[in-house]
């Protein structure tokens, strides 16, 4: 097992990461009730094994939509009214158990029920080694993702890769666009390897406890050092100004995060490459995201204008001008507007044809 260290000014907890860790809940300490938050696909998955490691506590189990539909107004409050009834109280505890959405919700809960709970983040899928660590917790509006949220550290985080075991292609990919993410804009190097080593998804799967632990060490560094994002936690978005727009824009749960973010990396490597002259094996690295099965284009039924609307409504933006995060150099980023012209030149240049 693996252990990570997060130290931020509000708490320091660790990430457990490794296969069969479960039994790190068994010392919980004597909370009045348990309150686990899941959704319906984990129901049937895995829920029997998580409860097997519970404590012997008063246990209500809530079950939401899966995916980002359980990042709603209308779930959030299902979800608060479940607990009033169950009588969940400030002695109690939260666990978060699933996919980022969850977390998400989950964390969300916790952070504003009695106007604040404890909670464990319990990840099932390699996304959620993103979303899980750094206490970023929200529901998305209409008109926005994450609109509507806090920052609200966990108590800790037990990552059981055993769960990942059930995820499908599809996901495996989503999840894993993070961890590209975070290498492109901390480490390179350790990029420049794995894109050596990983020529299949089979590959990845089999070494993924290797590339989580760097994942959530690069984003431990820059939390530690910006919780609240007034400054470079703002790097840890690389890829997300497009990606946020593309998955409200085609609605949310109909494009996943990660292939969303994967698309705006590639969107923002072009803007890196005009503005910065990004020096980079651009042409190695989309063949490899190609040998994975990632999707890279803009779907060519997306609309600039939409999308440029959208992206001036994200958090980033300043001056309702979109703000995005882009490369002086691999592992080197920097926060800055861009020209629209200039974005619309873009888009349409990787858009599908």
């Amino acid at each position: 097992m693996d252990t990570i260290k997060i130290s931020t000014r509000s708490k320091n907890y660790n990430v457990y990461l490794g296969e069969n860790i479960l039994s790190e809940l068994e010392d919980l300490p004597n909370y009045s009730k348990l309150l686990i938050i899941t959704n319906e696909d984990l129901k049937e998955l895995h829920l029997n094994t998580l409860k097997r490691h519970l404590p012997n506590i008063e246990t209500h189990i809530y079950i939401s939509p899966n995916g980002e539909n359980a990042k709603t107004l209308e779930v959030y409050n299902d979800c608060i009214s479940f607990a009033i009834d169950r009588g969940i109280d400030r002695k109690s505890m939260i666990l978060a158990f699933g996919g980022g959405s969850i977390g998400d919700l989950a964390g969300f809960v916790a952070a504003t029920y009695m106007r604040g709970l404890p909670f464990i983040q319990i990840p099932t899928t390699i996304l959620a080694h993103d979303s899980a660590v750094g206490g970023k917790v929200a529901i998305n509006h209409p008109l926005g993702k994450n609109m509507v949220g806090a920052f609200y550290q966990p108590e800790q985080v037990i990552f059981d890769t055993q769960f990942l075991s059930t995820l499908s292609d599809r996901e495996i990919r989503s999840g894993f666009a993070e961890v590209v993410k975070h290498l492109l804009i901390a480490d390179p190097h350790f990029l420049q390897k794995i894109m050596t080593e990983i020529r299949s998804l089979d590959d990845l799967t089999n070494k993924i406890q290797r590339f989580l632990k760097r994942g959530i060490e690069i984003k431990a560094n820059i939390v530690s050092r910006d919780e609240r994002e007034n400054d470079i936690r703002a790097y840890l978005n690389f890829g997300h100004t497009l990606g946020h727009a593309l998955e409200v824009d085609l609605g949310y749960g109909n494009l996943p995060h990660g292939e969303a973010v994967m698309i705006g990396v590639i969107y923002a490597l072009h803007l890196s490459k005009h503005i910065h002259h990004l020096e980079m094996p651009y042409e190695k690295f989309i063949l490899w995201i190609e040998s994975l099965g990632y999707k890279w284009r803009i779907p060519k039924n997306i609309q600039f204008d939409s999308i440029f609307e959208r992206m001036k409504k994200d958090k980033k933006s300043s001056g309702h001008t979109p703000v995005f995060v882009l490369l002086k150099e691999l592992g080197k980023p920097v926060v800055q507007k861009v020209d629209q012209q200039l974005l619309r030149e873009s888009f349409y240049l990787i858009q599908e044809s």
